[in-house]
C-alpha cells in the first residue's frame, strides 16, 4: 500500500454531516474513504479543465496568428447565425 499521511482538515458542518451520513448508511467504510474518493474525482475534473484550458488556449493562439497573417473576415452575425442553422438541421436530419 502507498505511504499513508494523516491530515487534519475542516469543513462546514453541512459537508461533515453528508460525509458522516454517508459512512452511516453504509455507503463507505469510513469518513477517511470519502474524502479520498472526493480527492479522486477533484484530480479527475482537475486534469480534464486543463486540458479544455490548454485546447482553448491552442485555438486563441491560432485565432491570433490568423489575425496577424490577415486570414480574417469582417464580422458577419448573419453569415454565422445561417451557418449555425445548417450545421443544426445537418445535425437533425442525421439521426
Amino acid at each position: 500500500m502507498a505511504d499513508i499521511e494523516r491530515l487534519t482538515i475542516t469543513l462546514p458542518s453541512e459537508m461533515a454531516t453528508a460525509i458522516k451520513s454517508a459512512v452511516d448508511g453504509g455507503d463507505y467504510a469510513s469518513t477517511s474513504e470519502v474524502v479520498r474518493e472526493a480527492v479522486r474525482d477533484w484530480k479527475l475534473k482537475r486534469a480534464l479543465r486543463l486540458r479544455e484550458l490548454k485546447a482553448l488556449k491552442t485555438d486563441i493562439d491560432k485565432g491570433l496568428a490568423d489575425l496577424a497573417a490577415g486570414r480574417v473576415r469582417k464580422f458577419d452575425p448573419a453569415r454565422i447565425i445561417q451557418r449555425g442553422r445548417r450545421l443544426l438541421a445537418d445535425r437533425s436530419s442525421s439521426t
